[in-house]
Order: C-alpha cells, then sequence, then structure tokens
C-alpha cells in the first residue's frame, strides 16, 4: 500500500508545485510588451547620442578656451615686447623737430671766429645727441640717389631729370628717420618723374 499511495503523493505534490509557480507567476507584475521593450532600448541609445553630442560640444568649448587662452599670451607677451622696444618712440619722436633746428643751425657759414667757435659747440652738442638717439634705435632713412619708397619716403614734389634714374629721389627736403625697423617720419622728397 505505501507503493500505490508513493504515485499519488508524487502527483499531488507535483500538482501542489504547478500551483505554487502559477500563483507565484500571476503575483509577479507582467512583463514588458514586446512594443514597450522596443521604446526603451530605443531610448537608450538617443540618450547615450546626445550625452555624446553634450560631450563633444564641451569639448570643442574647450578647445575654443585653451586657443584663446594661447592667443591671449602671445598677444600679451608681443605687447610687452613692443612696448619695451619702442619705450623711446614718443621721445625720439619729440627729438625730430630739435635735431632738425640743429641741422638748420649748423648749415649756416661762420665768418667771424666767434661764430666758428659757437658753430664748433654746436658740432659737438649735436654729435653727442646723434650717438644718443642712435643707441636708442633711431636710423636716419636714405633718400637721395635711392628709388622712390613710398613706405619710407613721402614725395612732395616731382621733377623731371634727364640725368637721374626716373622714380629716383632727387632731393631730401627734410629727413626722414626709422626706429629699430618701424617708420618714425617719412623723408620728404622730391621725385624724379
Amino acid at each position: 500500500m505505501s507503493k500505490e499511495n508513493e504515485p499519488l503523493q508524487t502527483e499531488e505534490t507535483v500538482t501542489n508545485e504547478t500551483e505554487e509557480a502559477t500563483a507565484a507567476m500571476e503575483s509577479v507584475e507582467p512583463a514588458a510588451t514586446s512594443e514597450e521593450a522596443v521604446e526603451q532600448t530605443e531610448e537608450k541609445p538617443d540618450e547615450a547620442a546626445l550625452l555624446r553630442e553634450e560631450l563633444e560640444a564641451e569639448q570643442n568649448k574647450y578647445l575654443r578656451l585653451m586657443a584663446d587662452y594661447d592667443n591671449f599670451k602671445r598677444r600679451t607677451v608681443k605687447d610687452r615686447q613692443d612696448a619695451e622696444k619702442f619705450r623711446a618712440q614718443s621721445l625720439l619722436s619729440d627729438l625730430l623737430p630739435v635735431m632738425d633746428n640743429f641741422e638748420r643751425a649748423l648749415s649756416v657759414e661762420a665768418k667771424s671766429e666767434e661764430a666758428a667757435s659757437l658753430l664748433k659747440g654746436l658740432e659737438m652738442v649735436h654729435s653727442t645727441l646723434l650717438e644718443a638717439v642712435k643707441r636708442e634705435g633711431l636710423e636716419e632713412i636714405k633718400s637721395v640717389g635711392e628709388a622712390f619708397d613710398p613706405h619710407v619716403h613721402q614725395a612732395v614734389i616731382q621733377e623731371k631729370d634727364d640725368n637721374a634714374a626716373p622714380g629716383s629721389v632727387l632731393l631730401e627736403l627734410q629727413k626722414g628717420y626709422t626706429l629699430k625697423g618701424r617708420v618714425l617720419r617719412p623723408a620728404m622728397v622730391k621725385v624724379n618723374e
């Protein structure tokens, strides 16, 4: 009899286990439908793509900011170097009329001994002034006999001279100067046609 009861118990056990499993499945929330699952998987790649785009935009901002900073540093260094290089520009610009007046005074012919000694003193002061401004980087622009260059010459008169090359400078009316390669004052010249 025990053997006959065993299969019944086994069937009852299986039936009970099946019922318990069914009850457990019913108590669990129903799984997402296939449409909802597709939507969820679609949202994740979209979200990832959005995050990638946002990261890319932030990286571009960062790179632009770094480039701007590098440009700022370079510009600041260049401005500082230019300020040091051309620190005497305004002083030298103010001294140019003084140098012109010295040259006019030196062009006067001395007729007496007193005038000759005065002229000698003016020449010494003028040469000292020229040495000082040359140490600061002031250079005279060569003009007479040179080809006319609008970057360093200012033509105020044109004249025809068959003995000179066309477009050459015939006469310098006022000296021009450069300061370390930068034109401080262009030379006023008469140019051959």
